[in-house]
């Protein structure tokens, strides 16, 4: 095997890891008032602080995932990595690590809303 196919052999590896390391938060809310009520304070452009009485460590890595109704089923989608817990109320704050454009447009759009 050459060097260039066992290097990325290692790659392949080192990102099967990564993704295997990070849990994964997946939240449904039946409308977009639901998720509103609960995030709209706890959310901002770099992250979100989500309610749990059983929080993850500082510096585990999330795949995160909130499913919204609005006019159609809107899904914000990303990496993140826990940065603090907190007692009270209990929970943990959330740094997003990548989102997709598309969730990035949809966070902005949230946003926007609250200052409306």
């Amino acid at each position: 095997m050459s060097d260039e196919n066992k290097r990325r052999d290692e790659e392949r590896s080192d990102e099967d890891k990564r993704g295997n390391d990070r849990l994964t938060i997946n939240k449904e809310f039946e409308s977009f008032d639901a998720f509103i009520q609960e995030y709209i304070t706890n959310i901002s452009r770099t992250g979100v602080f989500i309610k749990s009485a059983t929080p993850l460590a500082v510096g585990t890595s999330v795949n995160l995932r909130f499913t919204v109704i609005m006019d159609d089923i809107e899904t914000i989608e990303g990496i993140g990595e826990v940065v603090r817990v907190e007692k009270d109320p209990p929970g943990m704050g959330v740094v997003f690590r990548e989102l997709s454009g598309y969730s990035k447009d949809l966070i902005d759009k949230l946003l926007t809303s609250r200052r409306g």
